[in-house]
């Protein structure tokens, strides 16, 4: 209760009429509409205003005297309630205008598509997705477009770069994976993207770190725990939806290769050039994040990678917990596999591999369908990925059936001089598995005529 009883949003409230805030003339407006629509109605419905008001309007306004329910006196009452909505209309519309040019000063005239696009994604599907990398970035940048109930659960076993330093000297866990994710789930300025991946070059310390980086790595420095900090650098970025580290433990991946030796280290098995056997955490019991768990246990679709297969998205599978959330949860689970085997990683792999080493190190009941790219890869960029080592992974649909997740094929590759996703259609037939594969949920009705327009209503 505020002084004399005047409550303290009173006093905010009385803050539209102070001087300078372009408000009040548009409120005066409105009022007025309001005020002519009264008497529209009232002249209409024969209700007998206050006599000195209604006499002397009535002089003023009208040439012929007679019975208030003559059809001329009707009309002009209709046309005092369209002058009185027209005011209203306008008044209203200003005063919004005048407000979003102070709080969104270039996007006043897009204002109406901001809050349909707003309203709409926070009605689409709950969409988890495991991983980390470009591969699971990709994705995203995509799924935004849909819905903003997205949750990345990603990895933070990197050791590498710029993460693996500030893991060593900061004992904070890693940031790149997650700053990946932040940009790409990002709903701001492009300088704002561009400032969160800019990667020093010649500052001397600071060379090779990117800024996002540094940011989340201060963050942590300032609210004394990496979560928040992560939900703060969503709250700058203004994210559509959320990123969440698969545990809050300082895990450390290994590797035993085929040839019996172990290796420890992301970025030391990825540099090994061996074909890999099998890869574990330690320390093994590492829990998960509870509320990724939650997530994934809410979700409509699980959806395991893009991204390397052994250092992206089995860590995230083996931390305890995850795994178990995956067997348990009704949602749809798919694993996207790679367009393009990994050099130090995936080797020879076809997609059926992709698939068979998740079940070997999770089992089977982590994966109902495997999205697989059947789209031949043009033969300059296949050459120019071959003396790199990497080929385009054979789309072996039937051997995957064997295994037990359900193929889908289709054409996923991006027009570039990369090969790799593309990030609409990667995106679009994520969503149109949720559609074909469930039933609709009434949030999710208005997501197939866009689907529709988006990807032509057949099988891309």
């Amino acid at each position: 209760m505020g002084f004399g009883g005047f409550s303290k949003t009173g006093f905010n409230m009385l803050k539209w009429l102070y001087p300078g805030m372009k408000v009040k003339r548009w409120l005066f407006l409105a009022v007025v509409g309001v005020l002519l629509v009264s008497l529209g109605l009232a002249l209409i419905i024969n209700i007998k205003l206050l006599s000195v008001f209604e006499q002397a309007f009535m002089r003023s306004v009208y040439l012929f005297t007679g019975e208030l329910r003559t059809p001329v006196t009707v009309l002009n009452g209709v046309i005092i309630i369209l002058l009185g909505v027209f005011l209203i209309t306008l008044g209203v519309r200003q005063m919004i205008r005048s407000i979003v040019s102070v709080i969104l000063p270039e996007e006043t005239d897009n204002l109406v598509e901001i809050v349909y696009q707003s309203r709409q994604l926070h009605r689409g599907a709950r969409v988890v997705v495991i991983g980390g990398g470009t591969g699971l970035a990709t994705l995203l940048r995509g799924l935004k477009r849909y819905t903003c109930n997205i949750t990345a659960i990603v990895t933070v076993a990197d050791d590498g770069g710029s993460s693996g330093r500030l893991r060593t000297e900061m004992g904070i866990l890693p940031p790149g994976d997650i700053r990946s994710c932040l940009v790409a789930l990002a709903d701001t300025e492009p300088l704002m993207e561009k400032l969160f991946q800019y990667r020093y070059k010649n500052l001397e310390g600071l060379a090779g770190h990117s800024f996002g980086n540094l940011f989340i790595a201060t963050m942590t420095e300032i609210t004394g725990d990496f979560e928040q900090a992560i939900k703060e650098s969503s709250k700058v970025l203004a994210i559509r939806g959320q990123v969440l580290p698969s545990t809050l433990e300082s895990v450390v991946l290994h590797a035993q290769m085929a040839d019996g030796t172990e290796i420890t280290g992301e970025s030391d098995i990825t540099r090994a050039h061996r074909r890999i056997n099998r890869v574990f955490l330690q320390p093994e019991n590492a829990p998960a994040n509870s509320e990724a768990v939650e997530a994934i246990a809410n979700a409509d679709i699980v959806v395991l990678g893009p991204g390397s297969l052994y250092t992206s998205i089995l860590p995230n599978l083996l931390v305890k917990g995850i795994a178990e959330a995956l067997e348990a949860t009704k949602a749809l689970k798919l694993y996207v596999c790679n367009v393009m085997t990994q050099p130090g990683e995936t080797d020879g792999y076809t997609a059926s591999d992709h698939a068979k080493a998740i079940v070997d190190h999770v089992g089977r009941r982590v994966i109902d369908y495997v999205l697989v790219n059947d789209e031949e890869v043009p033969a300059h960029l296949a050459e120019k990925y071959r003396e790199q080592g990497a080929f385009a992974v054979e789309p072996d649909v039937a051997k995957i059936a064997q295994i037990g997740p359900q193929p889908i094929p289709a054409r996923l590759i991006s027009e570039t001089d990369l090969v790799r996703h593309d990030s609409r259609k990667l995106a679009g037939a994520v969503m149109r598995l949720i559609l074909q594969a469930r039933p609709r949920p009434e949030r999710m009705l208005w997501l197939e005529p866009l689907l529709s327009k988006l990807l032509g209503g057949g099988r891309r």
